[in-house]
């Protein structure tokens, strides 16, 4: 059918789980107003980052958009008198720069359509409401039974999923909801391996699972139909939110912050992790636990979007645990996301920060016990608990079932094998992911504590010990060649006191070999050829030794040792 068309080519996945950072560089006055030069970073790659040119008039039209979040955003105000003077310019840029940093920092903000739009327009520059339209088109002309009765717009949190209410023609008042979903980075099955397990959902029958009534998938995109809760899910009750209004004005910032009963709260959790535990046995990858993927029926929690891993989606929280290399498998993260969803049902509202250092008073000391063990500083070194050990904490040891109905999901051994294949290919890029955060939040850390004034003032004071100590050492060395020329000098100046006939002192070495007898005084006789000449000037002590052998060489000179000579002498003149 028309629905199995494949994507288009050269289509790039993007995570838009990973973070955009912003930094205006650099302002410019053009004419009447201001542009302001942002660059713009994915994720921790420098590399991966781009420039984009903003006016005032756009982060007001942005900020408008935002509003319906009720957030209170520090946009600075407009001045329409004495906008283009420097200060004022210089001072405008701080404060968008902090308009910047709030909405990045911001969970919700930083993952909803208008921000990415604005900081990324051109990887977002497509409208998936109307491709999602387009799709939906092509299914009903196949499965003409059901109709579209309205968009649900923005009610979910991610950009590449867009919701529809349906319902089936010849049961008009039962309602449907209808989810198309864009294929995203994670997606390692094949196209026919996809397509089966997508369809093998509506066969999944489980007490903690919401029905599936139809599931099928294309090569670039899946769509899933399931009845529609009028209740709405797990976080509508926590933020007493209406199932259709949009994501932001639901969860930014809710007007009542309340958690919920300490029965519900022990009930509730038994549950998720009862279908935790099943979904881990079967080697199904889950990975997208939150309040919002929980619908109510009742008194009883069912799990959604199963199908989510399967078509290579990030998780909600996937910013928050890619920080932390403990956790590093599917298993790991379903934990640390109940521990996110316990939180929210414990107070009413998401942690702070993650990790969380202290709670706040609790219903019980035993929910905090199981917070303790998933969300502090320790867990995250240490390391996720597992769904086995957490059932048998006290909060849900003694927690009672009713449900009796016996949970079916057969999944054909080659699907398996396909699925732990495509489960080890999600957890290694992960850790590669976490090994990069890792790497530069060491770097980051270095730099800062390399450019810090404490740092900085220690490096002077090093740098003046070694200036001091190298000048003291090329004192030194200055004095002792002073020393050296001296005592070199000194030798020297004894030769005069010997006679001209005395021999040259003979070098320590050679101090305790007799002294050989003085040549004629005419010509003066040369050293002997086996002397030892020093090439560099003797010590005290060798110049005392060389005085002492010169005494006694004269005191012991006896003259009746000299040969005879015999003279010529041709001064005189020669008459031929």
């Amino acid at each position: 059918m028309a629905f199995m068309e494949k994507p288009p080519a050269g289509k790039v996945l993007l995570d838009d789980t990973v973070p955009l950072t912003a930094q205006i560089e650099a302002s410019q006055s053009l004419h009447s107003h201001t542009e302001y030069i942002i660059r713009v970073q994915r994720g921790v790659s420098a590399e991966n980052s781009w420039q984009i040119v903003r006016r005032y008039s756009d982060f007001d039209l942005l900020n408008n958009s935002l509003q319906i979040s009720s957030l209170s955003l520090p946009l600075p105000p407009k001045k329409l008198i004495g906008n283009m003077e420097r200060e004022f310019i210089a001072e405008r840029q701080k404060g968008l720069q902090a308009y910047l940093d709030v909405i990045t920092s911001h969970h919700i903000l930083s993952n909803c359509e208008l921000v990415k739009k604005f900081l990324d327009p051109n990887s977002y520059s497509v409208n998936y409401t109307e491709i999602a339209l387009q799709h939906v088109s092509m299914f009903f002309r196949s499965e003409p039974k059901w109709e579209v009765v309205e968009p649900l717009k923005d009610i979910g949190w991610r950009i590449r999923k867009k919701y529809f209410l349906m319902k089936v023609k010849n049961q008009p008042k039962e309602r449907l909801m209808l989810s198309w979903a864009d294929l995203g980075p994670d997606k390692y099955l094949s196209d026919k391996d996809l397509q089966y397990a997508v369809k093998l959902l509506s066969s999944c029958s489980h007490p903690y699972i919401y029905r599936v009534t139809f599931a099928t998938a294309s090569e670039s995109s899946a769509l899933v139909i399931r009845p529609f809760n009028e209740k709405g899910t797990l976080k509508d009750l926590i933020y007493k939110a209406r199932p259709k209004d949009p994501f932001l004005k639901k969860y930014c910032n809710p007007k009542k912050i309340q958690g919920l009963e300490l029965q519900q709260i022990k009930t509730y959790g038994r549950q998720i992790l009862e279908v935790l535990k099943f979904l881990h046995e079967k080697g199904f990858p889950y990975g997208h636990l939150h309040s919002g993927n929980v619908v109510l029926d009742g008194d009883t929690c069912k799990l959604l979007d199963l199908e989510n891993s399967l078509l290579g989606l990030p998780s909600f929280y996937r910013s928050y645990f890619s920080q932390f290399r403990k956790i590093n498998t599917l298993e790991g993260i379903d934990v640390h996301c109940f521990g996110h969803l316990l939180y929210e049902m414990t107070y009413g509202r998401p942690p702070d920060t993650i990790p969380v250092d202290s709670f706040p008073p609790a219903p019980s000391m035993s929910v905090v016990s199981v917070l303790e063990s998933i969300l502090t500083c320790e867990a995250m070194k240490n390391g996720m608990p597992t769904v086995s050990r957490l059932l048998q904490m006290p909060l849900f040891s003694d927690v009672l079932l009713t449900n009796s109905e016996k949970p079916q999901f057969k999944i054909p051994t080659k699907l398996k094998e396909a699925l732990k294949t495509s489960k080890e290919c999600i957890e290694k890029r992960l850790t590669e992911e976490q090994k990069l955060i890792h790497q530069h939040r060491r770097l980051t850390r270095a730099q800062s504590h390399h450019g810090s004034e404490e740092e900085k003032k220690k490096r002077k004071i090093l740098a003046r010990k070694k200036s001091k100590r190298s000048a003291y050492e090329s004192a030194e060395e200055h004095s002792a060649k002073y020393s050296n020329s001296n005592n070199s000098a000194g030798s020297g100046a004894s030769s005069p006191l010997t006679s001209p006939s005395s021999p040259t002192p003979p070098s320590t070495a050679a101090s305790s070999i007799p002294p050989a007898p003085p040549p004629p005084p005419l010509p003066p006789a040369a050293p002997p050829p086996n002397t030892e000449v020093p090439t560099q000037p003797s010590s005290q002590p060798a110049v005392s030794a060389s005085r002492g052998a010169l005494l006694s060489s004269i005191q012991n000179f006896q003259k009746g040792t000299l040969k005879k000579t015999h003279t010529c002498d041709y001064s005189a003149p020669r008459i031929s």
